[in-house]
């Protein structure tokens, strides 16, 4: 090996994050496994997105992609060299030029609730006010019928359960993912069971990204790479796409790996819900873990059979 190929293997890699704490602490688990697996180190690099700079909600800054564009401006400019991303927040069709090289193991993907006194969601009395800053979570937590006060929220995740103790509501729902991650399961008291509010697509799991032709980082990340949650967000996210809704949108989507008699299997669920929580439609299919592009689209088809393109629509 020359000393020029030797200096180059080893070379820092620079990776684009968001400077919140749990963006930070995504990027910098990747960072350290990375590191873990060649020795390579990995500087962070903090890049402020229009999704951080505004107070608006999601939807009025134009939904998929305000956490996005500029890390990966950054990427295809030469800045960073990887990115790490909260997968949901990623469109759905590819990004020319960009290739996600690793996705790793997936945290557990349901919702969490953080409510006074410790209740869980069916002891909050009606009335009470519950924030959330997803569409999905507000069309669901009004189709159960408690009549609770769904109130949009932004902000970190601090700044979300402040809101709670001693803030101005009763509850806030947020991603369990995240919370584990920053260490606050502690806070949890409910895990939201799916068949109540089903996971966002996506939900739980990272993209690692890096410039496709960028061979060297290329090969690095792919041994983070897990295929199993690969594959489930696959099958998720052509879900998604195939119903032509934003991750602003009110569709929700989980894959789940199974034995099945010839094999691994994905089971895939999915909803899409009015955003008063009037109407709604759900559906499920299996099939195997090969099949999980062509599970997402045909799981959409049936959706989509059943009225779920006036419900896109209506909530656009």
């Amino acid at each position: 090996m020359t000393s020029r190929t030797s200096a180059r293997s080893t070379a820092t890699l620079r990776l684009g994050t968001r400077a919140s704490r749990l963006a930070h602490t995504q990027s910098q688990t990747v960072a350290d496994a990375v590191t873990a697996a060649s020795g390579v180190p990995v500087e962070l690099v903090h890049i402020s997105t229009e999704g951080d700079r505004s107070a608006a909600a999601i939807a009025q800054l134009g939904g998929t992609g305000v956490f996005v564009t500029a890390i990966r401006r950054a990427l295809l400019e030469g800045t960073v060299d990887v990115a790490v991303h909260s997968y949901k927040d990623l469109p759905t069709a590819p990004e020319p030029g960009l290739v996600v090289a690793a996705v790793p193991p997936r945290e557990d993907p349901r919702d969490a609730l953080v409510a006074r006194d410790r209740l869980t969601l069916g002891e909050l009395p009606p009335g009470s006010r519950v924030g959330t800053g997803a569409p999905r979570r507000v069309a669901q937590l009004r189709a159960l019928g408690l009549g609770l006060e769904v109130v949009p929220i932004r902000g970190n995740v601090d700044t979300r359960m402040a809101r709670v103790v001693p803030g101005d509501l009763d509850a806030v729902v947020l991603a369990r993912a995240g919370l584990a991650r920053l260490g606050r399961l502690d806070v949890v008291t409910e895990v939201l069971d799916p068949l109540q509010v089903l996971p966002a697509p996506a939900q739980g799991a990272l993209a690692v990204e890096c410039r496709a032709d960028d061979e060297r980082t290329l090969q690095l990340l792919a041994a983070l790479d897990d295929p199993g949650t690969r594959a489930a967000v696959l099958a998720e996210r052509t879900t998604l796409a195939a119903l032509e809704a934003g991750c602003s949108a009110p569709v929700a989507a989980h894959a789940e790996l199974a034995e099945g008699e010839d094999g691994p299997e994905l089971y895939l669920r999915a909803s899409v819900t009015a955003l008063d929580g009037s109407d709604g439609v759900r559906g499920s299919v299996t099939g195997p873990v090969g099949d999980a592009e062509r599970l997402g689209r045909e799981l959409a088809a049936d959706l989509l059979d059943r009225g779920a393109a006036a419900l896109v629509a209506a909530a656009r």
